[in-house]
């Protein structure tokens, strides 16, 4: 079998499709297709494969050619040696991991010279292979006759004969492997607190003595002990059980040497495998482990992030309407901006309603006088320092409309980002003339309007719905977390006369560049009139056209076909379809009735398979649909707007802030998220918060506990009687929230284990 032939077998059974579908999307990706543009235009390539398995695909493709061409460099090392054999050969074929492939190179690969080295330029191999060939003889009497200038005594001799065997078992790649499969399987994760270190330390608290099993142990968990360790709070050990692990590990190496009896040179041999164990084995064991954990502990904790990233992009949009946007604040007081149905800016202000100024009356005024210059539909109020009492403001200004008028709703959201997109270079160059603050303001209000248009103009990691982001593998998060805003815009589609560059740069086959060009074409020409005249934009060539078309809309065009997620390679069968209806295309879509008696099949050619057809009709009959949810927002209790105004049992709404492997945070307003704890998320057992929860849901839920010195909130979403039930010591390990996604204001210690770690910050 060739290379890519067990590249696309390897693929296909990991993402559950045929070699012939791993083929086909690897020749489209390696032609400089995009993931969006194959999962929904060829899927008769495919097979239907789609975006998640073709990430996938994507990444194990780039491992596993990265894994041959490491495998042919080490065929070629050994053979250049002369040392390849036929089964050495194989063995190198065989190996399934780039791990097993080093195992196999390491007696060949070059290293600096080692202490086996050493030994076996003093002449000692030949003692070792006596000792191996003679059991019954004393191992002391036959290194007495391997003394010489360079080896004083037998027990220099000795020493260096166990160094060689060392260094050969060490590079053993079968034992590697048995010790590796048998440490995954036995092995702990200890946690011990370096002395001194208890207040320093004190946030980690949970984890001064800690032990448990390491193929067990949760992401968030593992992130917890390595950071912990990394701030030298913490010293980490990984082993096998102390009492038993360690002597079946020894065992292990023994068998390696062969079978032992109990004659000398047998007892020699055993201690030789012990050895090998406490002084080599067992660090190579930790540091590779530890390796794995790692990588496990980040993949995790990267993919919590994108799915909770995909939920806030694909959150529900209010929609194209003129909106008030309020940045709370205090001292400084609350930045107002108001944006029209397509978001630009047209009018701002600054009031002083709260401390030190307190101009309640005056910025009552100035919020009735924007609302009736402007036509509010909506005011949008972050949810970050005097949030509620902002709310409260806007609640009385709404009060105080006159009879008849249409009162606006007001939404309290997110802003996660909004400074960073604020003090961003993106920002300055939308609003140079406006003041950073107010910037913030225009970004809170066009995130209630549309989440994913503003959203992506903030670095993903500064969104706040990750756990311990700052400590995972930074180019790995952020391809993934760029695959995840592709994915979003991509499926949503973009309206190509109102989109920013920032957005359209993340449509399939753009791209930064592209995207200024499209924004400068638009700015100089006005409305693109169809998607084909995107063709006129400066470097935007006949592939960047085949990749972005289909997401792009324009909305009124010359062409209807346009306002859809049709491509254009397939207006022509699209037609064929309308004309079979015998009605105009414009009266045909967004009309169900009259497609119904319409077959698939009968438009089937041999450009486009049943995939397509069936895409095109569900096109006509909703065209440019939008997958995202319908708008509803959370009702905040009146009178509750701190902390202290909590009571266990109280029923409250609340809006996901962010969902990790232990719970998901909810926004309750009082400044402060509160915690459902994954064993209260539902009256049945629950795996993985996802299944119950995502980012951006409006929940009801019942406070179960209160620490108000700490600023910790425990809830629950549970309707039986034993729901507010602390959970069990396993179920309570619960892990933190990233710096920036962290509760305001928490700090160590607590009630409970759920709580104390769940809400540790960094």
């Amino acid at each position: 079998m060739d290379t890519a032939a067990r590249i696309a077998r390897t693929i296909a059974a990991e993402i559950g499709a045929s070699p012939s579908q791993v083929t086909a999307a690897a020749d489209l990706l390696d032609g400089g297709a995009t993931v969006p543009f194959v999962a929904r235009y060829r899927k008769e390539a495919t097979g239907g494969l789609d975006d998640t398995q073709l990430r996938t695909l994507s990444d194990r493709l780039a491992y596993l050619r990265d894994m041959e061409t490491r495998r042919a460099a080490i065929l070629s090392s050994i053979r250049d040696q002369g040392k390849l054999t036929d089964d050495l050969a194989r063995a190198i074929a065989g190996a399934e991991t780039k791990a097993a492939l080093e195992d196999i190179y390491l007696p060949f690969k070059p290293k600096r010279r080692t202490k086996a080295m050493i030994a076996r330029e003093n002449g000692l191999e030949p003692l070792l292979r006596a000792i191996q060939a003679d059991r019954a003889a004393d191992p002391a009497v036959l290194a007495a006759g391997f003394v010489s200038d360079a080896v004083p005594d037998a027990k220099a001799a000795l020493d260096g004969a166990r160094d060689i065997l060392v260094e050969e078992l060490s590079e053993n790649a079968a034992l590697l492997g048995s010790l590796r499969d048998f440490m995954r399987a036995e092995a702990f994760i200890a946690a011990r607190l370096i002395a001194g270190k208890e207040q320093a330390g004190a946030k980690f608290s949970d984890y001064f003595d800690h032990r448990e099993r390491w193929s067990a142990i949760p992401s968030h968990r593992a992130l917890a002990i390595l950071r912990a360790a990394k701030e030298e709070i913490v010293t980490i050990d990984i082993a096998p059980d102390p009492e038993t692990g360690a002597q079946r590990a020894e065992g292990i190496v023994a068998r390696a040497i062969g079978p032992l009896g109990d004659q000398p040179g047998d007892q020699w041999l055993r201690q030789v495998a012990g050895w090998t164990w406490r002084v080599r084995l067992s660090n190579t064991m930790y540091i590779d482990l530890m390796s794995e954990l790692r990588k496990r502990a980040h993949d995790e904790a990267i993919r919590v992030f994108g799915r909770n990233l995909r939920d806030l992009l694909l959150a529900a949009p209010a929609g194209p309407r003129v909106t008030l946007g309020v940045d709370p604040g205090i001292r400084t007081g609350c930045k107002v901006a108001v944006v029209d149905a397509t978001g630009k800016l047209l009018d701002t202000a600054t009031i002083y309603p709260f401390q030190p100024n307190n101009d309640l009356r005056g910025s009552e005024a100035v919020l009735l006088a924007l609302i009736a210059k402007h036509g509010v539909d909506l005011i949008a109020i972050g949810n970050g320092t005097a949030s509620r009492e902002t709310e409260r403001l806007v609640a009385e200004v709404l009060k105080r409309l006159p009879k008849g008028a249409r009162v606006p709703t007001k939404v309290v959201v997110s802003e996660a980002g909004a400074s960073v997109y604020s003090a961003s270079e993106l920002a300055a160059k939308e609003f140079p003339q406006l003041d950073v603050s107010l910037r913030g303001a225009v970004s809170i209000a066009r995130r209630l309007q549309d989440p994913l248009a503003e959203l992506v103009k903030v670095p993903p990691e500064s969104i706040g719905v990750g756990q311990y982001q700052h400590d995972v593998d930074q180019r790995q998060l952020a391809r993934t977390l760029e695959a995840v805003v592709e994915d979003a815009v991509n499926a949503v589609g973009v309206d190509l006369n109102m989109a920013s560059a920032p957005l359209l740069a993340h449509v399939a086959g753009l791209g930064p560049s592209l995207a200024q060009n499209i924004v400068a074409w638009r700015d100089q020409n006005g409305a693109f009139p169809s998607r084909a005249a995107l063709k006129k934009v400066t470097g935007l060539g006949p592939r960047a056209f085949e990749q972005c078309a289909g997401f792009l809309r324009i909305r009124g065009g010359k062409e209807p076909l346009d306002a859809s997620a049709v491509h254009p390679e397939a207006y022509g069968v699209a037609r064929k379809i309308v004309a079979a209806c015998g009605r105009d295309i414009r009266a045909i879509m967004g009309d169900g009735a009259a497609l119904r008696g319409i077959r698939a099949e009968q438009f089937v050619d041999e450009h486009f398979g049943l995939p397509t057809i069936r895409d095109i009709l569900a096109e006509l009959e909703k065209p440019g649909r939008d997958p995202r949810p319908g708008f509803v927002t959370a009702s905040f209790a009146d009178g509750v707007e701190e902390i202290t105004d909590l009571k266990p049992g109280m029923a409250l709404e609340g809006t996901v802030t962010n969902v990790a492997a232990f719970g998901a945070f909810v926004d309750i307003g009082v400044h402060q998220d509160g915690l459902v704890h994954v064993s209260q998320l539902a009256d049945r057992f629950v795996k993985d918060p996802n299944e119950v929860v995502k980012v951006g849901d409006v929940v009801r839920v019942r406070v179960t506990e209160i620490d108000v010195p700490r600023k910790r909130i425990g809830l629950t979403m549970r309707s039986g009687a034993d729901a507010a039930k602390p959970a069990s010591k396993t179920q309570a390990k619960a892990g933190p929230r990233s710096a920036s996604s962290a509760p305001k204001s928490s700090s160590p210690g607590g009630f409970g284990a759920a709580l104390a770690e769940a809400m540790r910050r960094k």
